[in-house]
Order: structure tokens, then sequence, then C-alpha cells
């Protein structure tokens, strides 16, 4: 039952991040019908700006995504309870040790990050440390582990980068659109299609402007889902205890949001840090956590 709740959800990650990139193409598509009357330099466009954000991004984002959290670094010495549970899950993963990081908040959470598992990061909060027994933190830490070693964390970054670089599109063609351009220029070459090609610049100011970037974000946020569930599932493959996570989940769940966690970090967190679950589920960043429990209890 666990490897193959680990295959599907594998599965399931390859086809959305294919969706994802689709739409990352489409809104550059939409670009290029806007500005140029046909998609393909609005492709190549937006792949450029993707590649720029990505060298930004790529830099350094241990700190990057640290210093936005208000992580602070941690040693050895200063918690070696924690430092030897880290130590421990890396051994049994087989993967480096990554970074400790704390956050003083006291609800509790933790996220993984970075681009590789010899370069990665761990933060958990105060909260975590105050109200966790061992059993528990084992249960969270073999979860951020297990994204370390999933390459969850690079998949994030790369959905980051993807987001952002999608909404700088989209407020570009919102200027562009609000300037008079676009739409109303009388050029004679590759715009003969008459009202065909008015509809289609439409189609793609609508889809660069409102579409893209909501599809992104769904589809961000279902990838998110999906590898939260992987990492479940793997952290029992760790620690061969699912009731310690199950524990740390329940508590986790039953606590307030974090006071300062950013936003745009989020979906990188075990649980929402926020607590912004939608009626619907679409906008949630994180699976339900009776769902979560449930898929637990069977292992």
């Amino acid at each position: 039952m666990l490897y193959q709740q680990i295959a599907q959800n594998k599965r399931k990650t390859v086809g959305v991040l294919v969706v994802f990139i689709l739409i990352f193409a489409l809104v550059g598509a939409g670009l290029g019908q806007l500005m140029w009357g046909k998609p393909l330099p609005g492709v190549l466009t937006a792949g450029v700006i993707a590649l720029i954000y990505s060298f930004l991004v790529f830099q350094d984002p241990v700190n990057v995504v640290m210093s936005m959290n208000h992580a602070q670094h941690l040693n050895k010495e200063d918690n070696p309870q924690l430092f030897h549970i880290v130590e421990d899950m890396a051994l049994v993963a087989n993967i480096p040790m990554p970074e400790v990081y704390l956050i003083p908040d006291k609800s509790p959470n933790a996220f993984a990050t970075g681009l590789s598992p010899d370069k990665s990061a761990i933060a958990v909060t105060q909260g975590l440390l105050d109200m966790m027994n061992r059993e528990e933190l084992e249960g969270v830490l073999g979860h951020e582990i297990s994204h370390i070693r999933n390459y969850d964390i690079r998949l994030s970054m790369v959905a980051l980068v993807l987001v952002s670089a999608i909404s700088f599109i989209a407020d570009f063609a919102q200027r562009w659109v609000w300037f008079g351009f676009g739409l109303d220029r009388d050029d004679d070459d590759d715009r003969e299609g008459g009202t065909i090609g008015m509809i289609i610049g439409v189609i793609g100011v609508i889809f660069v402007l409102i579409l893209g970037p909501l599809a992104a974000s769904l589809a961000q946020m279902a990838l998110s889902r999906n590898r939260e569930y992987l990492a479940d599932a793997s952290s029992v493959e760790l620690t061969r205890n699912p009731h310690g996570l199950i524990s740390a989940l329940t508590k986790i769940e039953n606590s307030p949001p974090m006071q300062a966690a950013s936003s745009a970090s989020a979906s990188l967190y075990i649980e929402d840090p926020i607590r912004r679950h939608s009626l619907s589920h679409l906008f949630d960043t994180h699976p339900a956590t009776a769902d979560r429990i449930k898929r637990l209890e069977k292992m």
C-alpha cells in the first residue's frame, strides 16, 4: 500500500507539472498574440523572463526563503535533540545533513527548502519544539526530509519561478492594454485575418490577463497538495510509525495561524501557516488534514 501510494503520487506530480508548463507556454503565446499578432515571439519572450527569474531565485534560494520567514540559523549546540533527530532522519533517507533554522513563532510548523539534497535546509518554529514530543518531531522532520529526498524542494522553486514569471507577464500585458496597444493596430502583415484575427487577439488577452495567472496558481496548489501526500507516505517509510505524524498533524491543525509567515512560501510548510482553506478547496495550498490522516491510518 505504501509504495503503491508513493508511485501513484509521483505519476500525478509529473502530470501536474506538464500542465503547469503548458499553461506557461499558453500565457507566452497569448502575450505574443497581443503584442505581435503571432504566438511564437511571446513564447520565446516568456522563456527569457523565466530564465531571468530562475537566475535571481536560484542564486541562493535558502537564504532568500529563510529571510522571508524570519528564520534564524542554528548550530548543533543550540538544540542538540533537534539536530540528533534531523541527523537520524537524514541518515535513514541517505541524504546529506541539511542546515537547520528556527522561526521564532509560537504556532507549530516546519518546512524544507533548497535546490537539491546537498544544498537544502529545514526550518522549524519554536511552537513545534514546544508542543511536540520526540515521536511527533520525528514524524514532522521525516516529512520534511522526504521533501528533500524526493526533490520536492526543487519542484517548489520551479513552480515559484513560473508563477512569478506569469504574474510579471500578466502585469506587463495589463499595462500594454491599458495604454492602448495591441488590439487596435492596423498592421497588414500577419493580421489579414480581420475579424478572426481580432477574436484570436481578444482570446489571447483574456488568457494572459486572467485565465493564465489563475490556472497557474491552481496548478501550483495542486502540485503542492500532491507532494504533501507523497511526503506523508515517505515519512512513514523513514520512521516506520504513522502515529507520530498523525498526532503531530492533529496538533498543528488545532493551533492558531503563524504571525509572520510569508504568503509566497506558504505552500512549503507542512501545513498552511495562514489557515486560508477555501470551501471548494481549489485554492488550498495543502490537502485537508482529515484526508491526510485517513491515508496515514491505512498504512
